[in-house]
């Protein structure tokens, strides 16, 4: 850089920062700025021509005044004009006051870039660093349209000198970052790529930030660059400490570019060159061996950039996950960080460990610092790192020693900061339920958990323990033995009573036996915290007091004194009084029968995928990682203790691996539900969404013959061919693929409208048929029938019949469905006939409920015919039943995704289409389609801010299919890349060609 001459130190500039500095008011500063203000603006106004040198003392007044927060509106011009100085600080000046003053839209953009242009074309180095400089600084899409081609050249010009080449790569990536569709390396690839062989390592270290943020967004195109890097990193770790004077800091050579070789790898899968990647098992293996080397300097310096390279080549051997002895080496030294003084250390080195316990090579050598981590949980003395060892306490759980790491943890929760407390209470939760192999000690754990942290424990928490007390008649009695022990308490949480006034309601007869928990002691002892509940908890303690005289007759006139008091019926919650008055009528007028078949015992809940778990996955942090990690089947068995470590990566989060289909008998085509059954848990997921309204007829009513025909065989037009799928049907089912509402066909006569929701692997479709004419419609009817290998059974209720009453008539009738081969088929589904008559003008609804049973690729076809003046109206469409349906989002971190996505590399595992738009390329248009999808948006997942990355999971009964999905828009080039790649070919190929119509 050139000297700055003695004349440049503008005299009277230091004289105005000194008057400012020297004024004793707010008032006084503003009055000082303003005659100086005033002052510029006549000097700039006036008819002497001003030199360059007072050019440049008044606009560095300027922009000393614009520093201090004050508003400038004149003197840009007069900034420009100095760009064209042939003096280094005159210049200088005016890029700067450019730099901070003056807006991308601006009208002199063109005139700077003019000075740019001519600066850049100068060959002398110092004006063209000013100009990098300044592009980088501003970095606004006009200046990328106007020097992404020129500024590629400059960088790999064989002319260039070294300080130029630094400011070149610094500047694309800048302009990279900003407008990436406008920075198009092309034939300037290759030769980038090879900066990284450069002798300076300057422009190598500048030049490798650039190569790592292209390689993330195509690394198809710079691929090459892993040799390259893996041999220049090989020769810096291999290097002596004297061998790169300029770029050793503290004894420790060229940490930064190290650290950024090593980040550059993590872009990419190991190297398929088996040179290439001995030879960086090698640097890999260098760098664990220098950080066993007693250190060259006690400086902190010193420590620390050999620890930051250390923990980049951790990072990199936990994101190749193929190295076992690298992965234990790694997690020995970890260890070893666990103990040290350094508090960052030792929270690096826990948030890394997390990491590794979820690889099936390192996870036994993490659970040997199960001790020393367990240590960190009691006594250390920053919050955050006392989170981090309940995150690798998590982690390393498994089935040898699960209860040991709850008891630890039910332990801090007694002291636990307040801002992790309920993350605890969900982690706890979730191991003892994972892990529970003896029953007493999960539901010991829950109550335990309840009566530490009962202000933390969600009512997802609650809701589980109850479920699986119901569903496991071997631990009922235990559960109410301890839970009625736990309210005896003086003071118990109001979780607590929940807890007990459902179990002693459901089970208390099973202790009732011991004259210590007789019916009325179990009620009094309920009832003496009914007035400390709030009013939710009081609705459900009269729920258990009903109960209670059902189970307990000797205790009716107790509990209808109780529901006959003042307090009760005339209360002044709705839903209380109400309760009270029913719940009397019905004991004192029901039978004995009756009140047995209305209050029996709740039935087992359809099993799915633990509430407690998809609370967890939807927080954010490393929590949430170790929280997927466990779930991808790399851990032990879930809660019905089957199953050991296993490596299948087919699912993004799996549920419990031993639940079946949370449509547990909803199309009553599996289980038969006896007659006078409870109605379902209003803890069901599924209650709302399927349920219909309005008295059940009788089973008697439903009609043997016709229930499984594709008509009703009273139908004139039963024997009529269906017509073909009309042309349209392809183009009318790929409008709902993102969306569940709309009008699905329309004519001149006939109007269908769409109405569906889908839960899981379940969903219903309301259809709208409108008659647009005056004339009615008579013998309407409506057929779905399925093509190809989709097979799918199609059910009709009888017109006098209620529909659920109808399924649960199915279900009770096997011989029904001898002839239908469940394992063949595709989807269930079951339709609503409408009425044969639809007036002019008229609407008619039909209701069709769905079960997808595996994966399908075709659609339902949907029949209509009827006639209109005596004519025969046949028209079929497909049905917009796609397998996208079905999607359940899922939440997933930036690590935990493209873990996952190093997963699912298999060939036939991926589908990818390169496809041109076809509509405007509209970030949010492109975001409700994903949403619409189904599957879940990750935010700040993949390190292109313009491609979107996605993730669900696709719920059939058979089984669960987990998707991820990337989006990669080209503006430019109005083009979509867009991947799919899940455990399921057919899947990925499926989704891939519903999802490249929709843009």
């Amino acid at each position: 850089m050139p000297a700055v001459s003695k004349g440049d130190g503008m005299r009277g500039l230091a004289v105005f920062i000194s008057d400012i500095r020297n004024c004793k008011s707010k008032e006084a500063e503003i009055k000082r700025i303003n005659k100086e203000l005033a002052n510029i603006r006549s000097k700039f106004k006036g008819d002497k021509a001003l030199d360059g040198y007072s050019k440049k003392k008044y606009v560095c007044k300027l922009l000393f005044i614009f520093l201090l927060g004050h508003d400038i509106d004149f003197g840009h011009m007069e900034a420009v004009n100095l760009l064209s100085s042939n003096k280094y600080t005159e210049k200088q000046i005016g890029y700067l006051f450019i730099s901070v003053l003056v807006n991308s839209n601006s009208e002199l953009i063109r005139l700077i870039n003019n000075a740019i242009k001519n600066d850049l074309a100068s060959r002398n180095p110092t004006f063209m660093c000013l100009a990098l400089h300044c592009i980088a600084n501003v970095g606004s899409r006009e200046m990328a349209e106007a020097f992404a081609g020129e500024i590629p050249r400059i960088l790999v010009a064989g002319d260039t000198m070294d300080s130029v080449k630094q400011s070149a790569a610094l500047c694309l990536l800048r302009l990279y970052k900003t407008s990436p569709d406008l920075v198009l390396m092309g034939e300037w690839t290759s030769r980038v790529v090879h900066l990284l062989n450069d002798q300076h390592m300057g422009v190598v270290t500048a030049a490798i930030s650039l190569i790592t943020c292209l390689s993330q967004k195509n690394p198809d195109e710079f691929k090459t660059c892993v040799s390259l890097a893996v041999s220049r990193l090989s020769r810096i770790v291999s290097s002596a400490s004297t061998d790169l004077q300029d770029y050793t800091y503290y004894f420790v050579p060229a940490p930064w570019l190290s650290c950024k070789l090593l980040r550059l790898l993590q872009c990419y899968p190991p190297p398929e060159d088996g040179a290439v990647k001995g030879r960086l098992v090698e640097c890999l293996e260098t760098i664990l061996n220098k950080a066993q080397e007693p250190p060259k300097s006690k400086k902190v310096q010193h420590s620390n950039a050999k620890n930051a390279i250390l923990f980049e080549a951790i990072s990199l051997i936990i994101h190749y996950d193929s190295e076992p002895n690298l992965l234990v080496r790694a997690c020995n030294q970890l260890g070893q960080f666990l103990q040290h003084r350094e508090t960052n250390l030792r929270y690096l080195a826990l948030e890394s460990m997390c990491t590794l316990a979820s690889s099936e090579f390192s996870h036994e050598a993490v659970k040997t610092h199960i001790e020393t981590v367990i240590n960190a949980l009691k006594t250390e003395r920053d919050v955050s790192v006392r989170q981090r060892a309940a995150d690798l306490l998590y982690a390393m759980c498994d089935r040898s020693n699960a209860k040991q790491i709850v008891a630890e943890m039910l332990s801090y929760l007694e002291t636990a900061d307040y801002s992790i407390r309920e993350e605890m209470v969900l982690k706890v939760a979730i191991l003892a339920e994972k892990y529970a192999v003896d029953y007493s000690w999960y539901v010991d754990t829950i109550l335990n958990l309840i009566r530490i942290a009962g202000d933390y424990v969600s009512e997802e928490v609650w809701y589980r323990v109850i479920q699986i007390v119901i569903n496991r008649d071997d631990v009922q009695g235990y559960a109410a033995k301890t839970v009625f022990e736990a309210l005896q308490a003086p003071a118990c949480h109001e979780n607590m009573v929940k807890v007990g006034g459902y179990i002693l309601g459901e089970f208390g007869n099973l202790i009732a036996g011991d004259p210590r928990s007789s019916p009325l002691i179990q009620f009094n002892l309920l009832h003496s915290k009914f007035h400390l509940c709030s009013v939710p908890t009081r609705a459900l303690l009269l729920s258990a007091y009903i109960k209670f005289i059902n189970l307990f007759p000797e205790t009716k006139a107790t509990i209808q004194e109780v529901l006959r008091s003042d307090s009760q019926i005339r209360n002044s919650d709705v839903e209380l009084q109400q309760r009270a008055v029913e719940y009397l009528k019905l004991s004192s007028i029901a039978s004995t029968d009756v009140l047995a078949t209305v209050l029996e015992e709740m039935p087992p809940f359809p099993e799915r995928e633990s509430s407690i778990l998809a609370k967890l996955k939807k927080k954010k942090g490393p929590g949430a990682v170790s929280v997927s990690d466990l779930e991808d089947g790399k851990r032990e068995g879930e809660l019905n203790g089957a199953g050991e470590r296993s490596a299948d990566a087919s699912a993004i989060a799996t549920s419990n691996a031993s639940t079946p289909s949370p449509s547990a008998d909803l199309l009553g085509l599996r289980s038969a539900a006896p007659v006078g059954s409870a109605a379902p848990s209003a803890g069901s997921l599924l209650v709302d969404v399927f349920s219909e309204a309005g008295p059940a007829a009788p089973p008697s009513a439903v009609n043997d013959d016709n229930f499984l025909s594709s008509a009703p065989s009273s139908s004139p037009l039963a024997s009529e061919d269906p017509a073909p799928p009309l042309p349209e049907s392809d183009e009318l089912l790929n409008k709902f693929v993102c969306k569940n509402n709309g009008v699905l066909f329309e004519n001149q006569l006939l109007q269908i409208g769409i109405k569906s929701e889908y839960r899981q692997n379940l969903g219903r479709m309301y259809l709208f048929y409108g008659n647009k004419t005056s004339v009615q419609f008579v013998s309407f009817t409506t057929a779905v029938s399925c093509p190809g290998e989709l097979q799918s059974h199609i059910l009709y209720a009888d017109h006098h019949t209620d529909s659920l009453q109808s399924l649960s008539f199915i279900s009770c009738n096997e011989q029904l469905l001898a002839g239908l081969n469940p394992e063949s088929s595709q989807v269930n589904v079951q339709a609503k006939p409408v009425e044969p008559l639809v007036e002019g003008g008229a609407q008619v609804q039909q209701v069709i409920n769905i079960e997808c049973l595996t994966d399908f690729s075709e659609a339902p076809l949907l029949n209509i015919k009827f006639r209109y003046g005596g004519a025969l109206q046949n028209i079929s469409l497909k049905l917009p039943v796609t397998i996208n349906k079905f999607f359940q989002p899922t939440e997933m971190a930036s690590q935990d995704f493209f873990q996952r996505w190093k997963q699912l590399s298999l060939p036939q595992q991926e589908a990818q289409k390169i496809f041109k738009a076809n509509n405007a390329m509209d970030t949010e248009v492109l975001k409700a389609k994903l949403l619409g999808l189904g599957t879940a948006l990750l935010e700040n997942v993949d390190p292109n801010p313009e491609n979107f990355v996605c993730a669900g999971v696709i719920q059939t009964k058979a089984q669960q299919v987990g998707c991820l999905l990337r989006l990669e828009p080209n503006t430019q080039a109005q083009m979509y890349r867009l991947t799919l790649r899940s455990s399921k070919d057919s899947v990925s190929k499926r989704i891939c060609e519903l999802l490249a119509e929709q843009f």
